[in-house]
């Protein structure tokens, strides 16, 4: 994970050393704490949202939570000060979550209730890949955001696809129920389709009619197997991601595909795949 680059000796270098740098003891030990530090105070904005803890304990969970802000508010100024460029550091991924890790208790003067805006600080928990020597773990992710983007195409039909199927039931539940039975607007049916196809079931619509009731059947069986589709496109872009020299090439002679993209004849038949 990339840091700012080391400023000149002194003061600032042990302090940089600190707070950027996890190789070092003293490095490790304060990106520890900090962590630590991050899950009470997210487990603190919890517990006040509780109302029974809340008025109980709401003085003490404040006060803890002006604690925690205190100290990640001198934290970011700690990295502003030492980092070489601090327009880049503040404008980078971590320097904007860590700005907001500390604004909402501010803006919490102003506007009751945006202290719990302040759970954003589990983000700062990705620090850990730092840390614990796991940021190599990261560039699989891009192989997962490529196979995405390479299915994007095929994502935006299906979900189209499906806008169009639940438009289309929620209007003829809607024909078929009717207001009296719950179904009063076709955007209430079009929210019935969506859950129901889903599979989620909420309840809180259902269809009286024997007629509703089966078109209700018909849509729960599709959606187990609308549920496997995007699955299915995002697992074979993974696929040909690991596997990108395997390719699909047709035998001229017997027809049998699969084969090594750097392979020169048929591993059934053994004929010349050159063409």
């Amino acid at each position: 994970m990339a840091t700012p680059e080391r400023p000149a000796t002194g003061l600032r270098e042990r302090v940089y050393v600190v707070i950027f740098e996890a190789d070092t003891r003293a490095g490790k030990a304060f990106d520890l704490a900090l962590i630590l530090m991050i899950l009470a105070s997210v487990v603190v904005v919890m517990l006040e949202s509780v109302a029974e803890i809340r008025a109980e304990h709401g003085s003490l969970l404040r006060g803890l939570e002006w604690v925690f802000t205190g100290v990640f508010t001198a934290e970011y100024l700690a990295r502003l000060g030492t980092a070489p460029r601090p327009g880049r550091y503040a404008r980078s991924f971590f320097g904007v979550i860590d700005l907001l890790a500390i604004l909402p208790t501010y803006v919490a003067a102003l506007v009751p209730g945006a202290q719990y805006l302040l759970v954003i600080r589990v983000l700062r928990i990705l620090r850990t890949f730092r840390v614990l020597k796991l940021a190599h773990y990261v560039a699989e992710s891009n192989v997962l955001m490529r196979a995405l983007y390479a299915s994007r195409r095929k994502i935006i039909v299906f979900l189209f696809t499906v806008f169009t199927l639940v438009v289309i039931i929620g209007s003829v539940m809607y024909l078929v129920e009717g207001a009296e039975h719950g179904f009063t607007s076709i955007p209430r049916s079009v929210y019935w389709a969506i859950v129901t196809l889903t599979t989620v079931g909420y309840g809180d619509i259902s269809p009286q009619t024997p007629l509703g009731q089966a078109l209700a059947s018909l849509v729960m069986v599709m959606g187990y197997g609308i549920i496997a589709v995007p699955t299915g496109i995002v697992t074979a872009e993974l696929t040909s991601a690991n596997f990108p020299m395997r390719r699909h090439r047709d035998c001229p002679s017997c027809k049998k595909s699969d084969h090594e993209g750097d392979a020169g004849f048929c591993r059934f038949c053994g004929a010349s795949l050159q063409i």
